[in-house]
């Protein structure tokens, strides 16, 4: 139980903020190397490696084994999920982050040094896959574990924004990699371009991994979680422990990032690959994601504060309904010829309402999940989203354009299918935020007492119950035994003075 305040000297003090400050720094440092990388894949893809690795094919076969090539990064990031979600629950946040990091880098660094298919034929193919494959396993462990250390260090009621520090590393990575691809364009002939100014990026990449890691090593995990590997209660398979007592809440996480993901590649994504073909244009929308990826850097951390004032669920429905709307407002306008408006257009979508929904999900996501598992489930339900909502989401696109008779609307409709699914996701996620304002991560992740296996699902939504329930906790803390009662309930899950 938490007493009177604690009385904290000037330099602890300043010891504390200053070591926030540097766990911020890591997030957006880390991320933003991580996601500069995935996203560089991105847009080779719809611009550079159709033509590269998969020459001879028809056009929408060149484009669909592009992104192809895409979609099976995406899929293997619940594996890289699975595998830090279990030794970062056992050994810590931080080690992982590092290993994220260095492989991130050396995947990409190695993408811009592959021959293409004319070089080396299939060969080249299958370096791309498994090069591939490397930066998605990467991807899958680095955001949980960037997450979980930026919301772990937070203040109880400050969580949504400083969560939303490691969201910023995507607009950051965003901007990178679109910069890069601009810069290179700008400076260099078609022919250059296509021979090797695309692996500029690409090769820069070594140089930002060093830079990631020098602020990342100076960053220790939180208190939560070194008491809880002290404990003696860590535990053996996270991983296994999630899908028997915590199955619900990957559900709901994967569901809340179905429509924001979606809606992201295809603006980021497709969308350059829709106006390269239709229009004959990749210029205004290489612009307009460089312009909403540099607003986001602002965006983000103010739609992670309104969650910590209005509620995760207030705040997230508002942008999954926009979302929703968000595919036929994008494609009306290219369709009508208004490319001028199209900066407008994806500000709208991506600085609304994507990042309504994507600034708050990294402390959604983890009031989900006791920090026993918290690693583990919340790597789960975000990959697992991302797989189903993004991954495919280009890929689909393509295939929808072509069933729709070269018209993009079966496209919008897939967009709002897909924020109903998130809608309904939210009404079954738990907002401590909204709920309880300032209630402590353990609070909002413990099941009630006596609620055995299944009460994962369940929490105490409100102020009156509170009290009641922190009853509970003393008892808890006092009779270990009666821990035995809930198999996801711990001493360090328990513990709300921290």
């Amino acid at each position: 139980m938490s007493g009177a305040p604690e009385t904290v000297a000037p330099g602890a003090r300043r010891g504390l903020l200053d070591g926030k400050k540097r766990v911020l720094a890591s997030a957006v440092a880390g991320t933003t190397v991580e996601w500069y990388d995935f996203y560089l894949y991105g847009m080779a893809a719809a611009l550079v490696f159709n033509v590269q690795y998969f020459p001879g094919y028809t056009e929408l076969g060149a484009t669909l084994a592009s992104f192809a090539t895409l979609a099976v990064g995406v899929i293997m990031r619940p594996l890289g999920g699975v595998i830090a979600g279990h030794l970062g629950d056992r050994l810590g946040r931080k080690a992982l982050l590092v290993g994220s990091l260095l492989l991130m880098g050396v995947a990409s660094t190695l993408i811009g040094m592959l021959p293409t298919f004319d070089q080396i034929g299939w060969w080249a193919v299958a370096g791309l896959l498994l090069l591939r494959c490397l930066q998605g396993i990467s991807a899958g462990a680095e955001w949980g574990g960037a997450a979980l250390l930026s919301v772990e260090h937070a203040p109880d009621h400050r969580r949504g924004f400083f969560g939303s520090f490691t969201q910023v590393g995507s607009s950051a990575g965003m901007l990178l990699a679109t910069g890069a691809f601009a810069l290179v364009q700008m400076t260099t002939t078609d022919e250059q371009f296509a021979e090797y100014g695309w692996r500029l990026p690409f090769l820069a990449s070594a140089v930002l991994v060093v830079i990631g890691l020098v602020i990342r090593l100076g960053v220790e995990d939180s208190q939560e979680f070194r008491e809880h590997r002290t404990s003696g209660t860590v535990a053996s398979w996270p991983v296994a422990e999630v899908l028997r007592h915590h199955w619900r809440p990957v559900l709901v996480t994967a569901g809340l990032r179905l429509a924001q993901n979606g809606v992201y590649y295809l603006i980021t994504v497709y969308l350059l690959s829709y106006l390269v073909s239709t229009r004959g244009d990749q210029e205004s929308a290489v612009t307009a994601v460089m312009i909403a990826s540099a607003i986001g850097l602002f965006t983000t951390p103010f739609w992670g504060w309104m969650s910590d004032r209005y509620g995760r669920r207030t705040v997230s429905v508002c942008g999954y309904i926009a979302i929703g709307l968000s595919g036929w407002l994008v494609f009306g306008s290219v369709e009508m010829g208004a490319l001028a408006l199209l900066p407008l257009v994806v500000i709208l979508i991506i600085n609304g309402a994507h990042d309504s929904v994507y600034g708050p999900q990294a402390a959604w996501f983890a009031e989900q999940f006791p920090v026993r598992v918290r690693y583990s489930g919340v790597n789960l339900g975000y990959q697992v989203g991302t797989v189903i909502g993004g991954g495919f989401a280009p890929f689909i696109a393509a295939l929808l354009f072509s069933l729709g008779g070269d018209t993009p609307w079966l496209i919008a409709a897939y967009l709002s299918l897909l924020a109903v699914a998130s809608v309904t996701a939210s009404l079954f996620a738990r907002d401590p935020a909204r709920d309880r304002r300032g209630a402590s991560l353990a609070d909002a992740t413990t099941t009630i007492p006596g609620g055995g296996a299944g009460a994962d699902s369940r929490t105490l939504a409100t102020v009156g119950a509170a009290n009641e329930y922190a009853t509970a906790n003393d008892t808890a803390a006092n009779d270990p035994a009666a821990n035995d009662t809930a198999a996801d309930r711990t001493p360090a899950d328990e513990r709300t003075g921290r």
